[in-house]
């Protein structure tokens, strides 16, 4: 099956969150990281973002976040033209979209609690209230024990946790999650995609790039698969099983 689906038909149309018409991002000439991909993930959607080694999902996710400009094309984050945002522009973009990273992206010198609060923090949250936020999100990551520690003190998987419990702690309108699962055991992995799910419940639109079939076999959803750079392939959400 061809991507096509749910292409997009021009600047303007439609609400959905995350729009993209014809994006192309090249890092030298002639080669393309991504190449003329159009597409749209809506509101309370969660798409899984799949494909080999590569073919561009990270530097999909980069796009979205604006630490990266598009080479060609335009990119629509929540109404805004993210490739002529200025920086101002996209500081404000972002307190409205959670990401995970890969490599986590952990602030060494802060506390975990300190870490989860940081978005809470730059909202101007109150204190009390972001102290109160913080340990509840911790409590659903299994990690409240751990919140006066410093990540360099915690195992991998947990650091990954910390970074999906900030990335969800202000409730943003998307979430970008790169690997999400990568560095925890099976139930852990499925408690933790629970936990992102339930975001998408609340309206949060997901967008995960992953390459854990496991996720796309339980979950169902909409999923889209890059090769080379091409979306070549865009699967509506399976019918639950009986």
């Amino acid at each position: 099956m061809r991507a096509g689906r749910r292409t997009a038909e021009g600047p303007g149309t439609g609400e959905a969150p995350i729009r993209l018409y014809h994006v192309s991002k090249s890092y030298q000439a002639g080669a393309y990281a991504l190449r003329d991909v159009t597409l749209e993930v809506g509101k309370g959607e969660l798409v899984f973002l799949t494909g080999p080694s590569g073919a561009g999902k990270t530097s999909l996710l980069r796009l979205l976040f604006a630490a990266e400009r598009p080479s060609e094309g335009q990119i629509l984050v929540l109404g805004r033209h993210v490739g002529e945002l200025r920086a101002a522009a996209v500081a404000a973009l972002r307190r409205r979209v959670g990401v995970v990273f890969q490599d986590f992206k952990l602030l060494p010198r802060r506390t975990v609690e300190e870490n989860v609060r940081l978005a809470l923090d730059v909202a101007g949250t109150p204190p009390r209230e972001a102290r109160a936020r913080a340990f509840e999100m911790l409590k659903q990551v299994g990690l409240q024990h751990r919140r006066h520690q410093h990540p360099l003190a915690l195992s991998g998987g947990e650091q990954q946790r910390v970074a999906i419990a900030r990335a969800l702690v202000n409730e943003p309108e998307i979430l970008l999650a790169d690997e999400p699962t990568g560095n925890l055991d099976r139930d852990l992995t499925f408690e933790i995609m629970d936990l992102v799910a339930s975001a998408a419940t609340r309206g949060t639109t997901v967008l995960v790039a992953t390459h854990d079939r496991s996720l796309l076999e339980r979950y169902r959803r909409r999923t889209l698969r890059l090769e080379g750079g091409h979306l070549v392939q865009d699967l509506p959400a399976a019918r639950p099983r009986a």
